[in-house]
């Protein structure tokens, strides 16, 4: 199978106008399919003999339906009502005492800071070693010479119908028939 092929047909969108097409060419044989068996099938119709009447049947008059009888309401036994027994009440433990909080607050003394020590004013100089020298860079530059492209194939023009052919078999049959 060609390479290029298996890259377009990846492309989600190519892959499905390729599934909307198979799907219409199958519409399209199914309804040319329908129109020439229902063309079959009228003609068949037409001609049959025309079918006998069908009789008038008496209209079926049903009995009266019986009455039905009442039924006596049934009553439900009374249930028996037991006392429940009283639980005793809870009763908790009372709550401990919370010492009282005090009012004033001693202030906090934290430890001195160390001092730090004096930053020299006079910053001295530093001296760097001498660069390098670099080699001469070449004045005149080597020409590349790349080999020529390949020559692209050339698209085949394919002329495209403007006009919609007339099918025959999609058309009514003649009035004569």
């Amino acid at each position: 199978m060609d390479l290029h092929f298996v890259s377009i047909y990846k492309n989600p969108a190519i892959r499905l106008s390729i599934k909307m097409a198979s799907l219409n060419c199958f519409i399209l044989a199914l309804f040319i399919a329908v129109s020439l068996s229902r063309r079959g099938a009228a003609r068949h119709l037409l001609q049959l003999p025309p079918l006998p009447s069908v009789p008038s049947l008496p209209k079926p008059s049903l009995p009266p339906m019986p009455s039905i009888p009442t039924l006596p309401q049934p009553t439900l036994p009374t249930l028996p009502t037991t006392q429940q027994p009283s639980l005793p009440k809870p009763s908790l433990p009372p709550l401990p005492s919370m010492p009282p909080l005090p009012t004033a607050v001693p202030k906090a003394t934290l430890p001195p800071l160390p001092s730090m020590p004096a930053l020299p004013t006079a910053v001295p100089k530093a001296t760097l070693p001498p660069l390098p020298s670099m080699p001469p860079l070449p004045t005149v530059v080597p020409k590349a010479t790349l080999p020529p492209l390949p020559s692209m194939p050339s698209i085949p023009n394919i002329p495209i119908p403007t006009t919609i052919p007339s099918i025959p078999f999609l058309s009514p049959p003649p009035a004569g028939n």
